[in-house]
């Protein structure tokens, strides 16, 4: 993607891209074993909690941005970390979207009325035991928001630009149970994007852009 692309994204142009792809087709493609093959068999396994996540891109004039959490310290699995809205999906949800779409009014009190549906990627499965269901989504400008302090300590915009720009995209790498895992960071300002969000940003940057 040109550096004239990259500005030039909108959120008219990435619910085009959206609708247009397919998330049935790349079944089990996507996860922290994508840089990991050889760990496949091990994340790929019976019993992953089911959960969705929102990915909200935001319509702003000046150019589309994506909301992002800070989760609360005091969490018991990956606290303090940037994420996606979101969690497990429960019996009482009509579908992964309903899923999300409840996660979110939960976490950050972003109301569904603000929030167009544009589409799904494919489930990112985790090394934690989770199948991730992506929910694509525009927001109307004009929200507001109230933040769950048991679960989100902040909740911030990141240009859908930057996150879109693979010079952004950084694979680094840790070792993990005497083995080295790589995954990867995007780093925007005084926030450390990695792991399971980086790798879902990359996906979509994958799916959607990537020429």
């Amino acid at each position: 993607m040109s550096t004239q692309d990259i500005t030039r994204l909108s959120a008219q142009d990435f619910r085009r891209r959206a609708m247009a792809q397919d998330p049935v087709m790349a079944r089990d493609s996507y996860g922290d074993h994508r840089l990991n093959p050889d760990l496949k068999r091990l994340f790929l396994r019976d019993g992953l909690h089911d959960a969705a996540v929102l990915v909200p891109v935001v319509d702003r004039a000046e150019g589309a941005t994506v909301i992002l959490t800070e989760r609360s310290s005091g969490l018991r699995q990956h606290s303090g970390q940037i994420a996606f809205p979101g969690g497990r999906i429960d019996p009482t949800d009509n579908s992964p979207e309903d899923a999300a779409l409840r996660e979110t009014e939960e976490e950050i009190g972003l109301d569904r009325s603000f929030v167009e549906v544009v589409g799904r990627m494919p489930d990112y499965v985790t090394g934690s035991g989770y199948r991730i269901q992506p929910i694509l989504s525009v927001v109307r400008p004009g929200f507001s928001l109230i933040l769950n302090p048991h679960e989100v300590e902040a909740a911030f915009e990141v240009p859908l630009s930057f996150l879109m720009d693979p010079a952004n995209h950084r694979r680094e790498s840790r070792i993990w149970n005497e083995k080295e895992r790589f995954y990867y960071t995007m780093p925007y300002e005084e926030r450390f994007i990695w792991g399971i969000t980086a790798g879902i940003l990359r996906m979509l940057y994958e799916r959607l852009y990537a020429r």
